[in-house]
Order: structure tokens, then sequence, then C-alpha cells
């Protein structure tokens, strides 16, 4: 697990300044506090900071190969880089190192831009060929590791791990993508589709750029992707023995390292399965760390502590206090771009305990995207069995009606919150998930944007690149494609992005075995009633897990890392609320100060729960407020 950042010409073979390379590594030691290193050659530089994994001292990058005619920078782990090793070897190939790395460069050699599908793993890396005279840039199927990058007007393209590394380079524009707060402001992240900044790129989880000298910057080239539209056949017994063989493949080939290795616990179905697998894999005692909330109602480490002593783990746990609303500022800085998920606190939290044991942790992400675990899922899922049974004119008709009739009564028990239900099934299902999904919906970011920055968005809307992505996903039902958006993109966008940044912050690998992407595949292909029975979601792999965990973590509601944001906004950080309708935001022209105003006072006042959209509003404006360094600006282009 590492960082890294590059340069590389494209009009020509010009000089690298490697003092410039290497300025962009110092933006982000954290990333690798092990090891520091730079090559350069005409027309390209490349930079890397290493986070000691795996052949501790014999892998230095960046990396030649053994005829010194490829030159790597990686970051990421590959897990099958034994077999992948083996399979070289066989064919003539000789390796100095004993780690992932080498495997890389000679992989390339053997099946060029072909080799990505034979890496499983997480990994973004940059290869440069110095006799094809290019540059692989590549990014593992799934997102987990990112890639940022920016063509600037002398020609250079730079690139790195993090966003501060680019704008560690004096070239760099700082021009904000008005379109990218659209986005912001409806999902609550910057989606891999776009950057904060105008001209910059992440390149797409699941692709690759092969950039050559004195030709026109290439558009990613897709080279992986998930497919919804084969149907597993086989009993439920025989379908649970194989994604229980899947998931302990998967669990097992992320426990090699030569570092301590430990897991995260939050007493939920996806992580306590990962700790049983691996104490079932390990002869030690598995070290498990949980943090829990000052909240009793937020608060889960109960349940940790019970899989914990169930499996005789060696458990570490902390509180999270209401004092830490303090360090916004911390979190600001360690995603660059702006981030609404409050999760990310104890999520940095739970990896800074975990860094004082281990130097490599497992997760329980990816579960809840590949096998249908999220509560809004099961929801959508009958909503289409819904849509299914009446003709679309009808249900716009009938449900429209309903919508407009029936009270809010968000005060009120599920049941008789139907409003929200009736409006959902009133849209096409690609809309209504998207709906969903939203943190803040349309007609709220319509009434809150002044007159000119609607203008400048040209009528874009944040969710109309997700409603077209399920439209045209390989799927054959609406919880496919539901399913599909949240692995295309709030999975890398969101839950990826917050585990990458907050683990990296303090020097963790963070490793996610549930989205072993053969794992991910074979979910892709289950029967929907292998997913969803009724409201309950992750069927399979709870009635697999049976044998092994508790009923009451199997089928509790779910929880996840939840911060006391809504109080915080009422209490220590009313200030701070308050301070937006008039602060940089407004300044900007983006934003109606009345109608900012209005959401505090509504929030304050306890009349309605808006703390997501002002929590949405108090990281753009300091995000932006430190990446422009005062300078901002909505760029027209």
């Amino acid at each position: 697990m590492c960082g890294i950042a590059g340069i590389f010409d494209t009009r020509g073979l010009r000089p690298i300044d490697t003092a410039l390379v290497d300025r962009m590594l110092a933006a982000a030691p954290h990333r690798g506090p092990d090891g520091r290193g730079t090559w350069t050659a005409p027309g390209i530089g490349l930079g890397h900071l290493r986070l000691s994994i795996i052949d501790l001292a014999g892998s230095p990058q960046p990396m030649p190969s053994n005829d010194g005619s490829v030159m790597l920078v990686f970051n990421g782990e590959i897990y099958n880089f034994s077999e992948l090793r083996r399979e070289l070897q066989a064919m003539g190939a000789h390796f100095r190192t004993d780690g992932d790395s080498e495997v890389i460069i000679a992989a390339w050699q053997r099946w060029g831009t072909e080799c990505l599908s034979r890496l499983h793993g997480m990994f973004a890396f940059a290869l440069y060929d110095l006799r094809q005279k290019t540059l692989f840039l590549a990014r593992d199927r799934l997102g987990v590791k990112p890639l940022f990058s920016a063509l600037l007007d002398d020609g250079s393209l730079i690139f790195g791990s993090e966003l501060k590394q680019l704008l560690a380079h004096p070239g760099l524009g700082r021009a904000i993508d008005p379109l990218a707060i659209e986005d912001f402001m409806t999902w609550g992240y910057v989606p891999d589709a776009r950057s904060i900044l105008k001209g910059v790129t992440k390149l797409p989880a699941g692709h690759y750029q092969l950039l050559r000298h004195g030709a026109p910057v290439p558009e990613p080239v897709q080279w992986w992707d998930i497919s919804f539209a084969d149907r597993a056949t086989g009993s439920v017994e025989s379908l649970a023995e194989e994604l229980v063989d899947t998931m302990q493949a998967a669990v097992a080939s992320r426990m090699a390292a030569d570092v301590p290795l430990g897991a995260f616990l939050s007493g939920g179905v996806d992580s306590s399965t990962v700790v049983a697998m691996m104490a079932g894999a390990s002869s030690d005692p598995v070290t498990t760390c949980s943090i829990g909330f000052d909240v009793a109602a937020l608060d889960e480490t109960a349940y940790a502590d019970r899989i914990a002593e169930q499996f005789q783990t060696t458990h570490y746990r902390r509180m999270v206090g209401s004092d830490d609303f303090a360090h916004v500022d911390t979190l600001v800085a360690m995603f660059d771009e702006p981030f609404a998920d409050a999760s990310a606190l104890p999520t940095w939290r739970v990896c800074q305990l975990a860094r004082e044991h281990v130097t490599v942790a497992l997760s329980g992400d990816g579960a809840d995207e590949a096998l249908a675990g999220y509560r809004r899922l099961a929801f959508h899922h009958r909503e289409d069995q819904v849509r299914g049974l009446l003709p679309s004119g009808l249900r716009r008709g009938v449900f429209g009606a309903l919508g407009r009739a029936y009270p809010a009564l968000g005060w009120a028990p599920r049941p008789l919150r139907a409003r929200g239900t009736f409006q959902s099934l009133a849209l096409d299902s690609e809309v209504a998930y998207a709906r969903t999904l939203s943190v803040t919906r349309a007609e709220t970011r319509g009434g809150l944007y002044s007159d000119a920055f609607k203008r400048s968005l040209g009528g874009y809307a944040g969710e109309d690149a997700m409603i077209d992505l399920m439209r045209q996903a390989p799927a054959r039902s609406g919880l496919d494609r539901a399913q599909y958006a949240d692995l295309k993109c709030y999975l890398p966008g969101d839950i990826l992005t917050k585990v990458d940044r907050a683990s990296m912050a303090v020097s963790l690998e963070a490793r996610e075995p549930l989205l072993d992407h053969r794992l991910i595949e074979f979910a892709a292909r289950l029967p929907e009633t292998m997913r969803v029975r009724g409201t309950t979601g992750k069927w399979l792999m709870k009635h697999a897990m049976r044998p092994s965990l508790p009923e009451d973590i199997l089928f509790r509601p779910k929880m996840g890392f939840v911060t006391p944001i809504a109080a915080w906004l009422r209490g220590p950080l009313a200030g701070a609320a308050h301070a937006i309708a008039s602060g940089d935001l407004v300044q900007s022209g983006w934003f109606a100060p009345e109608a900012i105003t209005a959401l505090v006072d509504t929030h304050l006042s306890g009349r309605a729960d808006t703390s997501r959209t002002l929590w949405q509003l108090l990281m753009l404006e300091r995000s932006l407020a430190r990446l422009t360094r005062s300078e901002i600006k909505v760029s027209s282009g």
C-alpha cells in the first residue's frame, strides 16, 4: 500500500524536473512513511511513497524491469502474485524480489494491457515502457485505489493517488467545476465521473489509459465490468456453500502480510463474517478494533464485544465523544474534495485505533452492494414489483395524486410514512432509485441555488448520469440496476474513498475481502430471492452464516457508522451553521443567502432535521476555502 505520483510529457521528450515530482510526493507523506523514490527520463517522471507490507526490504520503487526497459510505481496489493509468479517463471521470467510489484512488470512484458485481467487485487499503477515510449495507467476493477490526473496548459499530464499531490504542482488551475458542486449537493461526494476542480479527472474503476508522447491523451478504456444479465442455478444449500467457499478464499488471500494484521469489527454481519473466517484461518488470535459512541442509541460496541468473545480475538475499542466535531477541518484536509459522509469521522477513528496495533486491517465493505444489504434496495425491489403490476400512466396518476395528498408524517412510525413511497411509485424505477440515493433532493437544491448558479448548470442535474447508467446496465431487473448503480457510483465515490483516505491518513492498509471480484461476479448471478426476501437483504449470506454467527447479529436492523451530526449542529456546531449564511459560499454567488438562513433556522428551531444538507454546505465551504486558498471562482466553461 503506497502512494504514487508522476509527470508525463504528452508533447514530446522534454526533461522532467525531479524536484517537482518529489514535491508532489511530499504533499502526501502519510501514504508511504517507509520510503520515497523518484525516477526521471526524457518525457517522464515517476515518484513513489512506500508503506511496506510484503517483501519489506526487497521491493523499492520506482521499480525497473530486469532489462531496464520498464519502470513501475504501484499502489495496492496483488493477492494472487505468487501464482502469477510461478506461471511467469514457467514462461521464462526471472525475478529479483519476493513481492508483487515485479510480477506486474513481468505480466505487462508478457501480455501487455491484457495483464490486467490476470491481476486479482486492489491497485492503481503507472508503468512506463522505455522501448515503446508509452505510459500505462490502470485502476482496479472496483476502484479500491484512487488515481487523479490533469492535463496542464504546457502539455504535461500530472497524476497522483490524491488530489493534494496534483495541487502541489504550480501549473494546476483552481477553477471550480459548477457541475461538480451540483453532483456534491446531490450525493454528498464528487463522483468518479467528475472532479471538484475543472480539468482534473479520475481514472474510472476498471479502466486504463495508454498514453504516447506526441499523441492526444486517449479516453480511458474499460477493461472490466460487472454483469447482472445471467442467473445462477442450484439449490439454496449449494449456492450457500459456494458463497462461503468464495468468501473464505477471499479472506485467506488477504491475510498474507509481513507485518501485523487485524480487522475492523463493528458487530454487524459483514465485519463479523470476516472476523469469523479470519479466526478459522489463523492459529493465533485475531486482532480486532471497534469504535463506539457516547450516544447510546448509536453505539454498537456490545455486539462487537460478543463477536470478539465468541472468536477469542484480541479486542480493542474506543469511544467517539461529542467533542469530535472539532476535527472537521482534519477531515477536510484528508479528503481534498468536499466529502459529506459523516461516517468518515468514526472510520478515521477506528483506523487510528487499528494503526496502534497493526499495519493491515481487513474490513467488511462491499457485501451490502454485492448482496443487496442496504434497506433501500429491499424497498426499491418491492416498489418495482408494484410498478410491474400497473400500466405506467395509471401508476403515475394514482400514486402521484396520493403522494401530493398524503401528509409527510416524518415523525411517525415507518408504516405510516407512506408519502415518500407514493411519490416513488409514481416515478420510473431508475428515477426513483436515484432520488432515494440523493442526500439533498432536486427541489431542495434548486431552492438553495442562486439564479446565476442555476444558469451555469445549463439544465444539468446530478441524478442524470446515474439514471442513464441504470438504464444501460447489463441487468434483468430493477434490483439488478440499483445494485449496478451502487457498485459503479456509490461504492467507489463514497465508501471506498472514505476508507482509502481515512486509513491512509494514519498509514494503515485497509483490505476489503468481500470486494473480491470473483465474489462480486458470483453475487451478481444470484436469483433475486437469494439476495432479498421481504425486507431482509443479503439473505443468502445471512442464511449461509447461521452456523457461525448468532441470530441477532445476522438479522438485527443495519445501523452502520452513524454520527450525531444533527445534535452537533444544534449544539457545538450551531455557530458554524449560522456562519454558512454569510460565509464564502454566499459570497461566491452560488447560493441564495435567505434560503440558507431558512435552512439553518429550521434545524436549530427543531421544526425539521436539515442536518444532512447543512453538513454538506459546511464541508463544501471549508473544502473550497482550502482548495482555492480564498480564490473561490466558478468556471463557466
